[in-house]
């Protein structure tokens, strides 16, 4: 880890740091361990439309948890039900501060981030081309903007974890950005940059991390910044004749699953179970990093996978009960999805982990 780190442990480590729970704030009775901030939505008069991302995804998913269900799978669920299973409210989310430009700077390098200065860049990296004829300041505000608090979430909820033995931040998962590149939609390493925080602010807690990248594209962005590591294990599991087929990346993964298209829940799970119990076999980590990605669904136009609803489910309950049976903290970002039921697949996801008692 000393390539990517060592710029990182030797600056100096500033005095507040925003994204960082504070101890005695940690376990609050009234708060859940869920992250989300309403700046989370990307907002861009309605070019976020031209990208298939639900950029509002987390708030969708707020809005089902805290106020109604009314998806057809969900109809016999009276919000009362899912409130008390969930004892949420307005309150009960954590909430975080945008990373600046210098905490960005633990992972990234400062060319990359100057790049960012450019709207054809960004137009990249976001993969809507007429982003590249708007001004960079709309840009930074519409949409960096949103994706750095959501980065900043990802942070937080790895603090969290530690604290509570679970966390799920209603965003994230950029496992597409490396140190010095961004790309899918995916402008800053949040997974990266958790990764180097949780080393940093918590040496005698963490010392090894899992990274279990169920998305069905290939989290390439964290397999680059991770080569030769060896603290760090990555589990992936993913369609391997969809974007990014990043084959310098894929020497990284330590336990590799290539699906093919249209594979089904029965494979998928049996695959899965067994490459938990392999990768623990082989590495017993202090904390696990869940890239928990619903375009796996069926019908989702860029996974290109067909797991049900119900095949996601089960899906989050086999990796959260495998870890928390293990008193193993599991940090869960939700990565992408591309499908507008994601959202209510993901609250029902939510709610039956809980019911499961692993949200305990």
């Amino acid at each position: 880890m000393k390539r990517l780190t060592e710029r990182v442990h030797h600056e100096e480590i500033e005095s507040e740091e925003v994204v960082w729970v504070k101890r005695e704030d940690a376990r609050s009775k009234s708060k859940l361990p869920i992250v989300f901030s309403r700046k989370y939505a990307v907002r861009f008069a309605g070019l976020e439309r031209l990208h298939p991302f639900d950029a509002a995804k987390g708030k969708h998913i707020q809005k089902v948890c805290i106020c109604h269900l009314c998806m057809p799978d969900n109809s016999n669920l009276p919000f009362q039900i899912l409130s008390s299973l969930l004892n949420l409210d307005d309150g009960s989310f954590y909430e975080p501060k945008e990373l600046t430009k210098e905490q960005l700077r633990r992972i990234h390098t400062r060319d990359y981030l100057k790049s960012l200065e450019w709207s054809m860049n960004v137009a990249c990296i976001a993969e809507v081309p007429v982003m590249a004829f708007v001004p960079n300041r709309f840009i930074q505000r519409a949409y960096l903007r949103p994706m750095r608090f959501q980065a900043a979430g990802s942070i937080l909820a790895g603090k969290l974890a530690l604290d509570y033995g679970w966390s799920i931040n209603l965003g994230g998962g950029f496992h597409h950005c490396c140190s010095y590149r961004g790309g899918g939609f995916c402008p800053y390493a949040d997974i990266s940059l958790l990764i180097i925080r949780l080393f940093e602010q918590e040496p005698f807690r963490v010392r090894r991390i899992m990274i279990v990248d169920l998305d069905a594209h290939q989290g390439n962005g964290h397999e680059r910044d991770f080569n030769n590591v060896a603290a760090v294990y990555i589990l992936d599991m993913y369609n391997a004749f969809v974007y990014p087929k990043d084959h310098a990346a894929k020497q990284t993964i330590r336990c590799a699953v290539e699906l093919r298209n249209h594979t089904e829940d029965a494979y998928y799970l049996r695959q899965l179970s067994r490459c938990l119990m392999q990768s623990l076999a082989e590495f017993r980590p202090d904390v696990v990093i869940y890239n928990a990605g619903t375009d796996v669904l069926k019908g989702d136009p860029l996974g290109n996978l067909a797991i049900t609803p119900e095949g996601v489910v089960e899906r989050d309950r086999l990796v959260f009960s495998t870890f928390r049976a293990l008193g193993i903290p599991i940090v869960m970002l939700l990565s992408g999805g591309y499908l507008k039921e994601s959202a209510a697949v993901i609250a029902d996801s939510i709610v039956n982990l809980r019911q499961q008692g692993l949200l305990d």
